[in-house]
């Protein structure tokens, strides 16, 4: 990242644990604001920029699942983590399919969410690779380093996981790229919700690019994926 502080929107109605979390991170270099319920947290992501948001699930006035989807809505690039007290699979799943980043339970370590926001911030700075790069994907056009995939004037702006996916199954175009791989390179991690996860956002990168038939994202069973571009269909 640059040196500049990355600004942080947490929301959290645990005053306590809110005000903890808000000194802990400050002292790490992050800018936090922090909001006690789901409107008033809405109301500052309107009213400020920020790169990053960390959310509470069970808030007042707007839950955590709400207030994830009106930001990803509004800003479709902006990692998102979930802060619970929830463990349930349901809830987890749910916030996976919303295309959350994390997901940490409560009681959790501080060191522990400070290790997962950074990771998540590595992973989205530029690739030196990919900086200057518009790759052609057969109908489409597919810049990394905006996040953008375009069909003639359409542009569609992904997450941040959404992009990383894409990207390591362009940069291996043509190869199998195992479950196991994405997932420990994405996700940092290889466990049923981020498996699940996955599936959500492959589903989702299929149904982007669906306007070019030659292009296929195929699942090899128990094994991972494959992007390819197919040629001379009729």
């Amino acid at each position: 990242m640059t040196d500049q502080k990355v600004k942080i929107l947490l929301v959290e109605d645990d005053q306590n644990l809110g005000y903890l979390m808000t000194e802990f991170l400050t002292s790490k270099g992050l800018e936090i604001t922090l909001c006690k319920d789901g409107i008033s947290g809405w109301n500052a992501f309107n009213s400020r920029t920020f790169q990053f948001a960390i959310l509470d699930v069970m808030l007042p006035g707007m839950d955590g699942f709400t207030l994830a989807k009106k930001i990803r809505e509004k800003k479709s690039d902006i990692p998102v983590i979930f802060v619970t007290a929830r463990s349930m699979k349901e809830d987890k799943i749910n916030g996976f399919n919303l295309g959350v980043d994390d997901y940490i339970t409560k009681p959790f370590d501080e060191d522990e969410l400070f290790c997962r926001i950074q990771a998540i911030l590595n992973r989205i700075e530029p690739k030196p690779e990919a900086v200057s790069e518009k790759i052609t994907l057969g109908k489409y056009q597919y810049e990394y380093h905006n996040q953008c995939l375009c069909l003639q004037r359409d542009c569609k702006r992904l997450t941040v996981r959404e992009n990383e996916v894409l990207f390591l199954l362009v940069q291996n175009r043509g190869q199998i790229v195992k479950k196991e791989e994405i997932l420990k390179k994405i996700w940092g991690t290889n466990d049923y919700f981020s498996g699940r996860s996955l599936d959500v956002y492959i589903s989702k990168l299929r149904k982007y690019l669906q306007d070019d038939p030659a292009i296929l994202i195929e699942s090899v069973s128990k094994v991972g994926f494959s992007f390819q571009i197919r040629e001379n269909l009729p």
